[in-house]
């Protein structure tokens, strides 16, 4: 089922697949909700789950103002939609920039979600300095975005080393991500990362011990920079465990997509 939910004088394009308990799957910067489809397939015979396009990306809006990507209100959105969905409770799952996105909202809305899952996610930059110079950062990619527009912007982010454990891949499913990303807004995908952007989001690291949901951490191991990460983010965070997905690395759920499912069944069918 296909949706448009307003909120905040906002669309967001809403797919949903399966029944039972209610999941929400947040994907990473330049995705969409359908990036989760192999995903979905898996885990809709136990769990309703709800894929949403992001702002700034696919069918949801891309408004002009920076103020409504960030974290806060991104997150505010997202469980107003929860409630126009008649959903009191979800379990959460985010990858990369929903990673740190579903991190936020369970700490800012404890009593709407059961359980999180955070697949190649970070609560933030813990130095302010670091903070202002990736702000700088994701600011001059985003005028560079709108300058260029999308393709030259998608060239530029697939020669990234992050992506590198993807050229294993069969073409047809690099070509598929591509195209998913060429569809995204400049404006938007611009905006994200000025409001939403991990220079710009709060940073969570002294909120993780307060984190009350239990919490899976999943990273590929070929990942280095997050498996230190997540290592760090483990010893704080209350309820947690932390999986390493073989074959791997930043988009596991792309990369190793019956480990990845494996590890979610399992680490649901607990709660």
């Amino acid at each position: 089922m296909r949706l448009q939910a307003t909120t905040s004088g906002h669309h967001y394009q809403v797919e949903i697949v399966g029944a039972g308990r209610p999941l929400l799957l947040l994907h990473g910067f330049s995705g969409a909700g359908g990036t989760w489809q192999p995903v979905a397939k898996k885990l809709a015979s136990g769990w309703r789950v709800i894929m949403l396009d992001m702002l700034g990306h696919g069918a949801s809006a891309s408004p002009a103002r920076v103020e409504s990507y960030r974290m806060p209100a991104v997150a505010a959105d997202i469980a107003d939609l929860l409630r126009q969905l008649e959903i009191k409770r979800a379990h959460l799952l985010g990858y990369s920039m929903g990673g740190r996105l579903a991190l936020y909202l369970a700490l800012r809305y404890p009593a709407r979600f059961e359980s999180l899952i955070l697949e190649s996610a970070a609560p933030g930059l813990a130095d302010s300095s670091d903070r202002a110079q990736r702000r700088r950062r994701d600011q001059a990619l985003a005028d560079r975005i709108q300058a260029q527009g999308i393709k030259a912007f998608v060239d530029y982010w697939e020669r990234l080393p992050l992506w590198a454990s993807q050229s294993r891949l069969p073409p047809t499913i690099l070509e598929a991500q591509r195209q998913q990303r060429l569809a995204n807004s400049a404006l938007g995908l611009a905006n994200s990362l000025r409001g939403l952007g991990a220079g710009a989001q709060p940073n969570l690291w002294p909120r993780l011990p307060a984190l009350q949901a239990p919490a899976l951490l999943l990273v590929g191991e070929a990942d280095a920079k997050f498996r230190r990460i997540n290592e760090a983010m483990a010893a704080l965070m209350p309820k947690t465990q932390l999986r390493l997905i073989p074959a791997a690395g930043h988009n596991t759920h792309l990369e190793n997509t019956p480990v990845f499912c494996q590890q979610v069944i399992s680490f649901l069918a607990g709660r």
